[in-house]
């Protein structure tokens, strides 16, 4: 990770760790960077935004940037993450933005940059723009006369996107029930476009953003409200996004949650049956549950785990050629169709597992048994100092050594927030939230929590 870019982008309060400056650089640097890698075609860039009240103001320094170095604009306007990496890969973009911070709070966002192949952007093209941002390597020139770029609106290009997403679906979902929770978020504009379109009834909440309700009380980090109206209005399955629409979680028609790890065990089990596990391998990151992996051991299915972050997820995908990973968050790679974590694929994929199986949501998920797991985010003054403390180590390895081979604690630092994530999964909750208080209070003697 890099001083302004984490695992995800740019990300941070707006007009306080992430300024109207700092787009504006973000767009100067990329419009002159691929701009010079093809000199003989204009520089084309496309941006996609969610529906926090800052993204329009990001959205309007980020094309002056591009445009006063030459590179063409093309604005998808709201829209989803996954929506423009899908438009930069198959319609030749240099690269492409989005800007939103996921299932952050409203006053809080960012600049995710895409590559030309829709994948998360090179380390290296990012440490350039961090030494740009940090004055380490000059000005760059001006476009003038008729090299200055121009702005596309360019609502075509995510109304294709939706037309993609609808020519996956394997049936027609008619006479099915189906629940929306689109976070107030990117997902508003397009999710029940594409299951309308398919034949369900559908049902949305949270699809009314104003700019700061987005991610309040509603979406795939906040699921109650869905699991109740799953369950009020008969529904036969729930869907929540995020955001930005990268992640999906969902509601069995009972009301309850089925969590990345297991949706990744659904349609693991599914895709080995139709033959297109490629590999026979699923990947995940070091968070999922020890019960995923318990359950895919017994369907014969081999797993392999990375670092947090979907990021890191398709790097080991693309590197190894396997075709489903993701995290228990609900970022869902299905690689046949997409490079990044897409929820509204995701909610698609289990209707099809369901539809073809002819089976519940709770039915398919249940074969999955999760383990106790507390996860509690802590504040500190300096995440790495915090982590690397020796006496906070020490009481990790104390920890680990009780829990022997009936558990796991796990101690990481956020990507985008200052913030240390204690993990501890063991055989009760109550045995969980002892040792991830045990480990907390030591921070806090420590000095480290805000």
């Amino acid at each position: 990770m890099g001083k302004y870019f984490g695992t995800d982008g740019f990300r941070g309060e707006a007009n306080v760790t992430l300024t109207v400056e700092d787009a504006y650089k973000v767009g100067r640097f990329l419009g002159w960077y691929y701009g010079k890698k093809k000199p003989e075609e204009k520089c084309r860039v496309v941006i996609g935004k969610d529906t926090r009240r800052s993204s329009y103001m990001f959205e309007y320094s980020l094309v002056a940037g591009l445009t006063a170095s030459g590179a063409d604009a093309y604005l998808l306007h709201v829209t989803t993450t996954p929506s423009v990496s899908y438009v930069v890969r198959t319609e030749e973009f240099n690269c492409g933005i989005m800007i939103s911070a996921s299932h952050n709070p409203f006053y809080d966002n960012g600049i995710k940059v895409i590559n030309e192949k829709g994948e998360k952007l090179e380390e290296e093209v990012i440490t350039e723009i961090e030494k740009y941002l940090d004055g380490e390597m000059g000005e760059i020139p001006y476009a003038v006369r008729d090299q200055i770029g121009r702005t596309v609106d360019y609502a075509a290009g995510r109304n294709r996107y939706i037309g993609y997403l609808i020519s996956i679906a394997t049936r027609s979902f008619k006479n099915k029930k189906v629940g929306l929770d689109c976070a107030n978020g990117s997902a508003s504009a397009i999710a029940k476009n594409v299951f309308d379109a398919l034949g369900a009834e559908t049902h949305v909440i949270h699809n009314n953003p104003d700019g700061v309700n987005i991610n309040t009380n509603c979406g795939s980090t906040h699921m109650g409200d869905l699991q109740k109206y799953v369950v009020e209005n008969g529904l036969d399955v729930g869907f929540a996004y995020d955001g930005d629409a990268d992640r999906c979680l969902a509601v069995d028609g009972e009301g309850n949650l089925v969590d990345g790890d297991k949706i990744m065990y659904v349609c693991g089990k599914y895709m080995k049956e139709q033959g297109s596990l490629v590999n026979n391998t699923v990947v995940t990151t070091i968070m999922s549950n020890f019960g995923l992996y318990k359950a895919l051991e017994r369907e014969g299915i081999a797993f392999e785990k990375t670092a947090v972050g979907d990021k890191y997820v398709y790097e080991n995908m693309s590197q190894n050629g396997h075709c489903l990973g993701g995290e228990q968050s609900g970022h869902i790679i299905f690689s046949k169709h997409a490079t990044t974590g897409d929820g509204i694929l995701t909610s698609l994929k289990i209707m099809e597992v369901m539809l073809e199986k002819k089976e519940s949501l709770k039915k398919l998920a249940d074969e999955v048994e999760i383990y106790p797991q507390v996860l509690k985010n802590v504040r500190v003054h300096d995440k790495k100092t915090a982590q690397d403390d020796p006496e906070v180590q020490a009481e990790v390895q104390k920890v680990a050594d009780a829990l022997g081979d009936t558990g796991r604690i796990l101690l990481r630092q956020s990507g985008t927030e200052p913030v240390v994530r204690v993990m501890v999964e063991a055989e009760t909750n109550a045995i969980c939230e002892k040792y991830v208080d045990q480990v907390i209070d030591v921070m806090k003697a420590r000095g480290h929590v805000i």
